[in-house]
């Protein structure tokens, strides 16, 4: 049985590992797939969505096979309105990271912990010591983990060209994961650009205003207005964001009633404990008119942005589907789509 505290689930078991990975990639990769088959990013944008969720199903595996024998430590994952690891467990895995060749100096040599492993196994006859596994994995973790692939709290993807049919000329993505919600934001923005044939030349300084503007949750057309007045040659015209989560399964204990309708199943033994359903909301914003602001001598175009287009979709296997317009048939009214079938999880047996 999986006990967890009220505000963050702590695995604390080589099984638990197990088990919340395989969710977690199981559900992304669901995710990326059907995201694709329901024509929701385009098929630029689709690139870009698979290469920021690689980069968080990466993370979540180091996580694994750095924890999965540490006595010490234990992994937390958000409960409150997130489903995904605490932003920390993130943070601690980046700067663990930069001091990976200290450690990788102290630990020992692989040839000698293969005997040390064949001497317990084939001659005395007794399991591995947690001690010596822990060497093991962590062995693994420190040399072939890669620092530059950790989901890191602004993530920022390249400048291109937009196709030919496609109007404006550019686009540039970026992720962050938002240390309040606690859940991984992917964004894109188009833009037309005024000073020169190549923005390029000014990537710096676009990608900086971007960490400090558009690295957190916030109304979409104030992010917007931020972008734009701060980059008086780059202007956008549409900016879209894709809130991955909250990621309902039994870990999670918040005040979402998806969430909660699955744990009731899970709790009257209606459902099984691998259940899982994922929301996902994409905001969007349009340029209409330009304004003028800023004094005489020093005026600056800015784009006026259409209201916010909110909608919000649930992907969940068939079963959970059913239990949740049964349950919860307002919020199911409410989406942009019937919710969105995906796979179900299986996962035959859970040993500690």
């Amino acid at each position: 049985m999986i006990v967890t505290p009220l505000d963050s689930a702590t695995l604390d078991s080589k099984a638990q590992y197990v088990f919340y990975h395989k969710m977690v990639d199981f559900a992304l990769k669901e995710l990326i797939v059907s995201v694709q088959n329901q024509g929701l990013c385009s098929t630029q944008e689709v690139v870009y969505f698979k290469q920021f969720c690689d980069l968080l199903l990466y993370s979540v595996e180091a996580m694994r096979i750095k924890y999965m024998y540490d006595d010490e430590d234990n992994m937390k994952v958000d409960l409150t309105d997130s489903g995904f690891p605490n932003y920390l467990e993130f943070r601690y895995l980046f700067n663990d990271l930069s001091l990976k060749e200290d450690y990788i100096s102290k630990l020992k040599n692989v040839s000698q912990l293969q005997d040390e492993f064949l001497h317990e196994l084939l001659h005395k006859k007794q399991p591995i010591k947690r001690e010596k596994l822990f060497q093991a994995a962590s062995i693994v973790y420190y040399t072939s983990v890669e620092q530059k692939y950790i989901f890191n709290r602004f993530v920022q993807g390249r400048i291109m060209e937009t196709p030919k049919d496609v109007s404006p000329e550019f686009m540039t993505s970026w992720s962050f994961y938002d240390v309040a919600h606690n859940r991984p934001f992917i964004c894109f923005m188009y833009f037309d650009y005024s000073g020169g044939r190549n923005p390029l030349k000014d990537r710096d300084k676009i990608y900086e205003v971007l960490k400090t503007t558009a690295d957190r949750d916030m109304d979409l057309d104030t992010m917007a207005y931020g972008i734009d007045r701060k980059l008086p040659e780059v202007h956008p015209k549409h900016i879209k964001r894709i809130d991955l989560g909250p990621f309902h399964n039994v870990f999670a204990k918040d005040e979402n009633e998806i969430t909660h309708a699955i744990l009731e199943g899970i709790a009257k033994k209606e459902l099984s404990l691998e259940s899982y359903a994922l929301s996902l909301s994409i905001d969007e914003v349009f340029s209409g008119s330009e304004f003028k602001e800023g004094s005489f001598f020093n005026k600056q175009t800015l784009q006026k942005w259409s209201e916010p287009i909110h909608q919000k979709y649930v992907f969940a296997p068939h079963r959970i589907i059913q239990m949740l317009y049964n349950k919860t048939p307002e919020i199911m009214n409410r989406l942009a789509k019937p919710p969105i079938q995906v796979s179900e999880l299986k996962i035959k047996k859970i040993t500690s």
